[in-house]
C-alpha cells in the first residue's frame, strides 16, 4: 500500500532518571534527507539515528528533533571547573594583548563549549534511551505515513474509475462517431453534385476510420490503470512509479485529442487529462 511522505510524530519514552522526546516532520521531497536537531551530548549519535531512518523511510524530507529531560531539575546541571579555569587562562592571555578589554562575566563562560554538562548519567544508558525513543518515533511517522496513504490510494482509485468510465464512453460511441462521418462525406458528395463512387467513398471511410482509429490508445490507458492499481498494492516505495504512469496515462490521452473527429472524443480526452492531473498532484505525496 502506498505511503505518504506528509506526516508528523511525537514520542515521549520514560525511564527512571526522566524522558527523552523525539519530535519527527517529514514533507515531500525526491530522495529522503534527514535532519538532525540533538543535545551536545548526544552528537555522536546522529549517524546511528541516520541510519535507522534510511533503513525505515525511503523518501521525504525529515526534520528530527530529540530532547532529553531530567526528573531533579535542581540537579541536572553540572559545570566542569577545570575546563573552566583553563578558559579563564587563555582569555587572560588574550586579554593582556588588548587595550582596554571587556571583563569576561560568569555568564559569558558558561556559555563555552563544553563547561555546562548535564546530570552525569551513563552515557551508553542515554544513548540507548534516545535510540530508543527515536525508533518508536520512526514507527508512529511510519503509521501516520500509512493512513495517509490510504486516503490517497481512495482518491487514486475514484480518478481511476472516472479514466475507465471515459474510456467505456469513447468505445461505445466510436462506431456511431464514424457513421456520423460516413453521412456527412456522402451529404459533401451530394452537394457538390459529383458522381457518387462507392469504391472511392470507402477509400475515404478507411482513411477517416484509420485516423479515428483509437482502439490501441485506449488499451494502453487500460493496461496502465492496471499497472497503477498494482503498484497500489505493492509495499515498496512506488511514488516515481506511479509518477511515470501519470506521464503515459497524458501521453494516450493527449494522442486520443490528436485524434478527435467529433465534440464527444475531444471530451473525453480533456476529461482524461483533468482526472490525471489531479491524480498527478497527489502522487507527488507518495513515497
Amino acid at each position: 500500500m502506498p505511503r505518504s511522505m506528509t506526516a508528523f510524530a511525537r514520542n515521549t519514552t520514560d525511564f527512571s532518571w526522566g524522558s527523552v522526546t523525539c519530535e519527527l516532520r517529514s514533507v515531500n521531497h525526491r530522495f529522503l534527507e534527514a535532519g538532525f536537531r540533538l543535545p551536545e551530548t548526544m552528537r555522536e549519535l546522529e549517524m546511528p539515528l541516520r541510519e535507522i531512518a534510511r533503513k525505515k523511510l525511503a523518501r521525504g524530507k525529515v526534520d528530527c528533533s530529540v530532547q532529553v529531560n531530567f526528573n531533579n531539575s535542581d540537579a541536572t546541571v553540572s559545570a566542569d571547573l577545570k575546563l573552566a579555569k583553563r578558559y579563564i587562562n587563555i582569555a587572560e592571555k588574550v586579554a593582556a594583548q588588548l587595550q582596554n578589554p571587556a571583563p569576561v562575566s560568569p555568564l559569558d563562560i558558561m556559555r563555552w563549549p563544553g563547561i555546562l554538562k548535564d546530570q552525569e548519567i551513563d552515557a551508553e544508558s542515554l544513548h540507548k534511551a534516545a535510540i530508543q525513543a527515536f525508533t518508536g518515533t520512526v514507527e508512529q511517522l511510519l503509521e501516520g505515513r500509512q493512513r495517509e496513504g490510504d486516503k490517497l490510494a481512495d482518491m487514486i482509485e475514484q480518478r481511476l474509475k472516472g479514466i475507465e468510465s471515459q474510456i467505456a464512453m469513447v468505445r461505445q460511441d466510436l462506431p456511431s462517431i464514424l457513421e456520423h462521418q460516413r453521412k456527412r462525406l456522402h451529404e459533401k458528395l451530394e452537394d457538390l453534385k459529383a458522381q457518387l463512387d462507392e469504391d472511392r467513398l470507402e477509400q475515404e471511410m478507411v482513411i477517416i476510420s484509420s485516423r479515428a482509429d483509437v482502439d490501441e490508445e485506449l488499451d494502453r490507458l487500460e493496461a496502465h490503470i492496471s499497472e497503477i492499481r498494482l503498484a497500489l498494492t505493492s509495499n515498496d516505495s512506488i511514488g516515481r512509479r506511479l509518477d511515470f504512469l501519470m506521464q503515459e496515462l497524458n501521453r494516450e490521452a493527449n494522442t486520443l485529442g490528436s485524434k478527435s473527429i467529433s465534440g464527444a472524443t475531444t471530451q473525453a480526452s480533456v476529461e482524461l487529462k483533468v482526472l490525471i492531473e489531479q491524480m498527478r498532484e497527489q502522487i507527488q505525496n507518495i513515497e
